[in-house]
């Protein structure tokens, strides 16, 4: 059965922080209408190649994308191939380096920040490239181009937690209130989604620690939090997803071909 998808990946989220502070989230937990999940991230624990594994299910020594710095076109099929490949329309809200990873390369603000092409990847888009762009704007992007463009898989990429926590620490006030100005954002949205028919997915690229920042083996660093909310899921407290198996659940979600890993005790 095909469904639409919304994932939204929570820029720097540790999952130590995420299960406290997330209280919306927390509340459909706890309703028995969501799960929550802990992931171990990827090595290494940094943002462009874990954005390349979540997307693409592949891990950073297999990608090739193997820090921030590698500005190239990814050679894995990611969700958004899949997707488009199946007839599927795709949108995105999220920092620019998406859009250097599945659309173009180097990313030209000019050209690239408000994308609408039917021949791309990412066919409608609104790409940011400072790290202290608003939660709060990122999301309101996102929800315009959901209902302009009415995408079968849009993806959420805000960043201030990761912003917050290379500014402040992991053990920060900073850093735990911008997890929860999130939470009340998604507030604003989840259940409207959710009665739109989207199946939800929330997650974390990699953590965050005490000396601000995150590239180790620390669980703080590499311990990320899942949360899927929708009827397609089964909620299931003993499935043990991992990071490389996200793609392929989205992709089973959408109904698409894929070679992917997909961990299927999480659907139905």
């Amino acid at each position: 059965m095909k469904h639409n998808v919304i994932l939204i990946l929570l820029d720097g989220l540790s999952y130590s922080v995420a299960q406290h502070a997330m209280g919306h989230l927390l509340a459909y937990r706890n309703a028995g209408r969501a799960a929550l999940y802990k992931l171990e991230c990827e090595l290494p624990a940094l943002s462009r190649p874990l954005y390349e594994c979540i997307l693409t299910g592949v891990a950073p020594i297999d990608s090739g994308i193997v820090h921030n710095h590698v500005s190239r076109l990814s050679t894995q099929r990611s969700v958004f191939h899949y997707a488009t490949g199946a007839g599927l329309t795709t949108a995105a809200a999220a920092y620019h380096w998406v859009s250097e990873l599945y659309n173009r390369s180097p990313f030209i603000a000019a050209r690239d920040r408000h994308t609408n092409d039917a021949e791309l990847p990412i066919q409608h888009a609104h790409f940011y490239y400072l790290d202290h762009y608003p939660d709060s704007h990122l999301f309101d992007d996102a929800e315009h181009l959901r209902t302009a463009h009415q995408p079968d898989f849009l993806f959420i990429h805000p960043m201030n937690i990761d912003d917050a926590g290379h500014k402040h620490g992991l053990d920060s006030p900073q850093y735990r209130n911008s997890a929860r100005s999130a939470d009340v954002i998604l507030a604003e949205y989840l259940q409207r989604w959710l009665d739109a028919g989207y199946q939800v997915l929330v997650t974390a690229d990699h953590g965050m620690n005490d000396d601000r920042s995150h590239n180790g083996i620390l669980p703080e660093e590499r311990e990320v939090p899942l949360f899927v909310i929708g009827d397609a899921f089964s909620l299931d407290p003993g499935a043990k997803p991992k990071q490389t198996e996200i793609c392929g659940m989205v992709c089973e979600l959408l109904g698409v071909p894929h070679d992917k890993p997909v961990c299927t005790e999480v659907l139905k």
